[in-house]
């Protein structure tokens, strides 16, 4: 498979991945926001269950912030290429695996010659 074949299947996969998440109630952890830093999910009065249909975090306990908000994205775990020949280069000649680590960069010296 070409370069141009693997970032299509990538993109596919991606809309993919955002589609089959909307519309699903967030999880927990998405839903722990600070109140201040709640961003507004729903119109006034919107029942909890209208709320979370909607793919938002309910929560009304805090007065004056809103209730039906937006939750935090998804922590997607970031999988490196196998493939060296659609290895990207993110880094320079001799940088160390925690420097490459610290740019959120995949980090493998095998085989010599590729990213």
């Amino acid at each position: 498979m070409d370069l141009k074949g693997i970032c299509l299947l990538f993109v596919i996969l991606a809309v993919a991945l955002i589609s089959s998440t909307e519309g699903k109630p967030p999880s927990r952890c998405q839903c722990r926001i600070a109140a201040r830093e709640r961003r507004n999910c729903g119109p006034p009065g919107i029942s909890a269950a209208d709320c979370r249909k909607a793919g938002c975090c309910f929560n009304a306990s805090v007065p004056g912030v809103p209730w039906c908000f937006t939750a935090k994205p998804k922590r997607v775990r970031k999988v490196c290429p196998a493939d060296p020949r659609i290895r990207v280069n993110c880094g320079y000649p001799g940088i160390t695996a925690k420097e490459c680590l610290s740019r959120r960069c995949c980090f493998r010296a095998h085989p010599a010659g590729v990213p």
